[in-house]
């Protein structure tokens, strides 16, 4: 099977991606790198290296995640407390937490679709590299259940930016863009670390869904 159809059957499935709603509409350039934009995606953006020709793979590395806060973000504003601010090494260690979500659930979601997830990279390993960026906390939250709470209505986002590389040659064969957003009641409710947790882990599993579907489509028809 060539490496085109398997990109292919990957973006038809994350096209696809079961999303209440119309597809989004296009914005934005419509090549990136030499990737060409999908038109009609249901997620924000989808690009493909058209005309590539190898061997399907057998098994994925996922790379760590890079996470970068929005630069707008301000983890202080509104005058917290001193014992409830959060210093650079709060934020290092929220960063550490969202990437070790990530890798766990996309671990998870793969494995228990029946893909091999290996540690290092071979002539028949499809590299998983994501970036996490945008993230934009809401009420960041690293202390305990106590007394103070704080009381939101507008959720959080982050975005992801998730590349499929060829395993030895690096080469990036599809960049993935899709923004997720927390909960939207439109009413105050209670943000803590628990929400937000919660947010970022159905945001990270709408995204690992996404990718299994992908290789669903490719291996059992989508099944």
């Amino acid at each position: 099977m060539s490496r085109s159809h398997l990109v292919l059957s990957l973006a038809a499935a994350l096209v696809a991606l079961v999303t209440a709603g119309c597809a989004t509409t296009q914005r934005g350039p419509t090549e990136w790198d030499g990737l060409v934009r999908q038109p009609g995606t249901r997620l924000d953006a989808v690009f493909l290296k058209p005309d590539a020709e190898i061997p399907s793979y057998r098994n994925i590395v996922i790379a760590p995640a890079t996470v970068q806060f929005a630069r707008n973000w301000d983890p202080n504003r509104g005058g917290r407390s001193v014992s409830r601010s959060l210093n650079s090494g709060d934020i290092i260690a929220i960063k550490e937490r969202l990437a070790t979500m990530f890798s766990d659930i996309f671990r998870e979601e793969l494995t228990a679709g029946g893909y091999q997830v290996v540690s290092e990279t071979g002539p028949e390993t499809l590299l998983v590299v994501p970036a996490i960026v945008d993230i934009y906390v809401t009420a960041p939250d690293t202390s305990g259940p106590g007394l103070t709470r704080t009381y939101t209505a507008n959720p959080g986002r982050m975005t992801l930016v998730l590349e499929l590389r060829d395993g030895v040659t690096g080469e990036t064969l599809a960049r993935v863009v899709d923004r997720q957003s927390g909960r939207n009641t439109g009413i105050m409710t209670v943000t803590n670390q628990a929400t937000n947790t919660a947010d970022a882990r159905r945001a990270m599993r709408t995204w690992a869904q996404a990718l299994r579907r992908g290789l669903d489509s490719l291996y059992k028809g989508g099944a």
